[in-house]
């Protein structure tokens, strides 16, 4: 489709949602009242720099169903994300919703290479967190074969990983490395599987890192991005450019932002990524602040595609952390971590403050072949990691080498940063 095309799809779509809550949503009625706006205001897609914000605060505030656009009757499954604080986010989906997330997944699956003669292990959690009813319905929707293995039992998943040929998978990148780990202490390899593709997202994770995987895994390793207030996995997705992510924007229609001020920024200017749900009917949203950090690319992909790019995500606004006035995004540290051979991809940032001070110690692992009894050699080591760190932060970091393994592993989502600041 062209820009021209999809533009004028973006904008009836638009305008039909706008209806929709607002004569469904007294929580969108409201808001739009105090504007002094009406459905009929907005006509085009341009006319969504009107429409209010959304935010996480909303969603729990309206807590549990509040912010439904149908009645509970017509929603056919509940999803819930878990905060950290507060009420949890509860999502409500109707019918035809989960066909547009099937959909969604499917074209993630296709711009990856996977077909109908693949197997798909989908080792996100299944339950109330979306990745892996997201990822197994969109598999089944592609006709491939879905193997529903989840977390837990890694040894049982790589036995039949083995045994069934299973030739894609899908699950945390933190996961993927958890699985390498696993499998070379099987005393197996890469080569003992017909893995070729890798669909990886729910954490934050870096072209380091992807390449650490491709390289254990052997595979081609594809970043899929999603959100569960929006839809789940699914919402953008990486081609075999991968060069950003395609938003499937005929759904979800995104806008870059100033974090601070909420302003419009201008095409390919990098801020948090604002996304509105055109098509969802269950529980639609404008606008909502995704509180990621990313920038948007509207130049046709070298893979044809015409859909949006948007950049692998910085960080998000909200996990930002201030040590002594600077920014500082894990995903830099990791960064780093992975381009020195020395370290596995495993770590732990521990943040605090001491006598009115912000302190930041980072534990990593050294890889074996580099772990030493001799401590001139271990000094060496980590001299070298906090100067590289300093030169990217421009910060002063104490740095704990520490021995191989000795960092919790997960099977979910990695816990990477623990902030023991009283903010």
């Amino acid at each position: 489709m062209s820009r021209e095309e999809l533009r004028d799809l973006q904008g009836k779509r638009l305008h039909k949602l706008v209806d929709l809550v607002y004569h469904n949503t007294p929580f969108y009625r409201a808001k739009m009242q105090e504007m002094d706006l009406l459905p009929d205001d907005i006509r085009t897609i341009d006319d969504i720099v009107k429409l209010p914000f959304t935010t996480k605060a909303d969603l729990r505030d309206n807590y549990p169903v509040g912010l439904l656009a149908t009645p509970m009757s017509e929603i056919v499954r509940i999803h819930a994300s878990s905060g950290t604080t507060g009420n949890p986010t509860i999502v409500g989906y109707t019918y035809r919703d989960l066909e547009i997330w099937k959909e969604v997944i499917a074209r993630a699956l296709t711009a990856y290479g996977v077909t109908r003669g693949d197997i798909v292990s989908v080792g996100y959690g299944y339950g109330l967190f979306t990745g892996g009813l997201g990822a197994h319905y969109g598999v089944e929707h592609l006709g491939a074969t879905v193997l529903p293995t989840s977390t837990g039992n890694t040894e049982k998943h790589i036995r039949l990983l083995r045994d069934l040929g299973v030739t894609g998978i899908a699950c945390t990148p933190s996961y993927a490395l958890y699985l390498a780990e696993a499998l070379h202490k099987q005393g197996l390899s890469a080569d003992d599987l017909k893995l070729r593709i890798g669909a990886f997202g729910a954490e934050p994770w870096t072209e380091n890192m992807r390449r650490e995987i491709e390289e254990r895994l052997g595979i081609q390793a594809y970043n899929i991005y999603g959100l569960s207030e929006i839809m789940g996995p699914g919402v953008a997705y990486e081609c075999g450019c991968k060069n950003g992510s395609h938003i499937a924007e005929d759904h979800f229609y995104p806008e870059i932002i100033h974090p601070e001020t909420g302003e419009v920024l201008p095409l390919g200017q990098e801020g948090e990524l604002v996304l509105t749900t055109l098509t969802k009917t269950g529980m639609p949203l404008l606008r909502y602040r995704t509180k990621d950090l990313t920038a948007l690319h509207y130049d046709k992909c070298s893979c044809g595609r015409t859909l949006v790019r948007m950049d692998r995500i910085l960080g998000r606004s909200d996990d930002m952390l201030i040590i002594r006035g600077v920014n500082v995004f894990p995903t830099q540290i990791e960064s780093v971590i992975l381009e020195m051979p020395e370290f596995e991809p495993h770590y732990l940032l521990l943040v605090d403050r001491k006598n009115n001070t912000d302190t930041m110690e980072l534990q990593v692992e050294v890889r074996p072949e580099y772990y030493s009894d001799e401590i001139n050699k271990m000094l060496a080591l980590k001299k070298k990691l906090v100067a590289r760190l300093q030169s990217v932060l421009g910060l002063g970091v104490d740095v704990r080498l520490v021995e191989p393994r000795s960092i919790e592993r997960s099977v979910g989502k990695a816990k990477r940063v623990i902030d023991n600041r009283k903010l």
